[in-house]
């Protein structure tokens, strides 16, 4: 809670003066209920027309000079509010994007949208609603019950007496509402994450034909929403003809107590009406209070949930300082007994792996599905640290290489293939912001994709919809690696990235990646591919099975010879045992 207090300390002088000018406010309407008496004892009764207009006067300047003051009040709550969420939306997307991917995996990404725009909204409400009427309740409360005090201490003891039974019961509904809310967020966050998936996969809901399932897995989701709303606003709601029972019992007792002490000459007709007036506007001011119990619930739960993104540590060491030797320059890569396995999991990825990949040479590698092969990947720029061993990159243990100063020398295509909305010249200066035109020309031709843009109506400057949906798997494959290549990385991974291409693409690509000096990694399942790389890693369940060229694998490794097989046929085999023997 100390990290969104902060938030508002660039706004102190506006709250405060908020704050003053509600007060202001307040002050006009405690008085009003003493004028009203005075008006009645010193002007009605005493047919004193003079002091009817003079402190009818008085109440009316009042009241302009109020409302005056309750505009300034709104439009500077309002500015406060509205800033307060602008700096901690930005300060969390700022957090978010620290994040590793260990911390991702901890938080939902539809319950990450949640927290950064309806519980930040909530916040948001609650600030404007603190400083423009939310004090304003318990402060009528309270003051009207020292304002009735003052008048007549006798007939106030009833007042005295409801008020804090009424505090205490609202406290305790309070406490349980804040409980309920936090459910509430949770079950928003399901529905959020329902939704997601579906619009995200629509194409292959509707190609599978379950759009009845998903129809039925959302209403899931929305009715138990709406369950665990309407619990929680049913309790708020018990709040409401509580008070007012308790309020309007305490009224009818001070109107009770009142005419007898009129009658004994105690007590004089406008003060009865003035601590009426008290107990009237304390019991309007405690009916807000279930509306201020749902609101300061509700931002309580946002608030916690707001709070744990603040609070949650990130897992990466972000490295020294960049030096002259913290620098990424020819790109060897070396692995040393590293083990890893995702935060959660109880089995490992990788087991024991070492492997050497000097500087501008390629490795291809492959394996089964679930192998280990893009953990592998993902280790070498720390999107997860290891879990034991460790990884050297030009001899410099990774940990010591500033991430900024690791990131930027490599060149990441992922096995999805991830588009933005924008422009293709813009996706592919994702890849080197200051990149110029034929820079980014150069590395589409190389990426094989260039031809393609040129036809295309505006060619580079061709709007792409979101995750680039109105391209093709083969473009947006080639889109990528054009993003990686534009940078002129110092080490290249590839996961997979030319599956979608066709085997002459593939071979002009490969080519062209030749011509970059750097360290390249690829994933493949095709053994052409993997016959064109310098070394090739063979992983099956984590582990390294066997390492080395392709003529040697085919001599040495059972599963080797048994995946070129599967793709070439016995054939292929002696033929590449012929070659061999040559």
């Amino acid at each position: 809670m100390k990290k969104l207090f902060s938030f508002l300390k660039p706004y102190r002088l506006l709250i405060t003066l908020a704050l003053f000018l509600m007060i202001v406010e307040l002050g006009v309407e405690l008085l009003q209920p003493l004028f009203i008496a005075k008006i009645i004892d010193d002007g009605i009764l005493q047919k004193d027309l003079s002091v009817v207009i003079k402190w009818g006067s008085i109440m009316v300047g009042l009241s302009i000079f109020s409302f005056l003051g309750g505009i300034v009040n709104s439009f500077t709550a309002s500015h406060v509010s509205q800033s307060f969420g602008h700096d901690v939306r930005k300060s969390l997307f700022g957090k978010i994007q620290a994040f590793s991917f260990a911390n991702l995996n901890n938080i939902p990404t539809s319950s990450l949208i949640t927290r950064m725009t309806n519980d930040v909204t909530q916040l948001q409400n609650t600030v404007f609603m603190g400083l423009r009427i939310m004090a304003r309740a318990p402060l009528i409360v309270l003051g009207g019950a020292i304002m009735a005090i003052t008048v007549n201490l006798k007939l106030s003891l009833v007042l005295v007496i409801s008020i804090p039974i009424l505090v205490f019961f609202l406290g305790w509904v309070m406490k349980r509402a804040a409980k309920l809310f936090k459910l509430v967020q949770k079950k928003l966050d399901n529905v959020n994450s329902v939704m997601r998936e579906n619009l995200i996969g629509m194409r292959l809901i509707k190609a599978f034909l379950r759009k009845e399932h998903e129809i039925k897995r959302f209403d899931e989701a929305n009715d138990e929403l709406k369950r665990k709303t309407v619990t929680s606003l049913r309790l708020i709601e018990t709040t409401m003809p509580v008070l007012m029972l308790v309020m309007n019992l305490a009224i009818l007792v001070i109107l009770w107590l009142g005419s007898e002490f009129i009658a004994t000459g105690d007590i004089q007709v406008g003060e009865v009406v003035a601590i009426v007036n008290y107990a009237t506007r304390i019991a309007a001011s405690l009916s807000v209070f279930s509306w201020l119990i749902m609101v300061i619930s509700r931002a309580k739960a946002s608030a916690e949930r707001v709070t744990e993104i603040f609070e949650t540590p990130i897992d990466l060491d972000e490295g020294k300082m960049e030096s002259q030797s913290g620098a990424v320059k020819a790109g060897s890569i070396e692995f040393q007994d590293v083990s890893f396995r995702y935060p959660g999991s109880g089995t490992p990825v990788l087991k024991n792996l070492s492997f050497t990949v000097e500087a501008g040479e390629s490795l291809a590698i492959i394996g089964a599905t679930g192998s280990g092969k893009t953990s592998l990947f993902q280790l070498i720029p720390r999107l997860y640290e290891v879990e034991s061993g460790s990884i050297f990159i030009d001899s410099q243990y990774v940990k010591n290489i500033p991430l900024d100063s690791l990131r930027k020398r490599i060149g990441y295509v992922p096995q999805e293939a991830l588009l933005f909305s924008g422009s293709i010249k813009n996706n592919i200066a994702w890849g080197k912001e200051d990149a110029t035109l034929e820079e980014l020309m150069t590395a589409a031709a190389h990426a094989q994709v260039h031809e393609t843009v040129m036809k295309l109506p505006k060619q580079y400057e061709t709007q792409l919809g979101q995750k680039g949906v109105n391209l093709s798997g083969g473009q947006k494959q080639r889109l990528s690696i054009a993003r990686a290549l534009v940078r002129r990385p110092k080490i290249l991974l590839l996961d997979d990235s030319t599956s979608a291409l066709d085997l002459k693409t593939e071979s002009k690509l490969l080519n062209a990646l030749k011509s970059y000096t750097c360290t390249t990694l690829i994933i493949t399942q095709k053994i052409s591919t993997a016959m064109e790389a310098d070394k090739i890693l063979l992983l099956e369940n984590g582990e390294m099975l066997a390492e080395g060229k392709h003529e040697v694998l085919i001599k040495t490794s059972t599963l080797y010879r048994k995946i070129v097989h599967s793709q070439f046929g016995e054939e292929g085999i002696s033929l590449e045992s012929k070659n061999i023997s040559r």
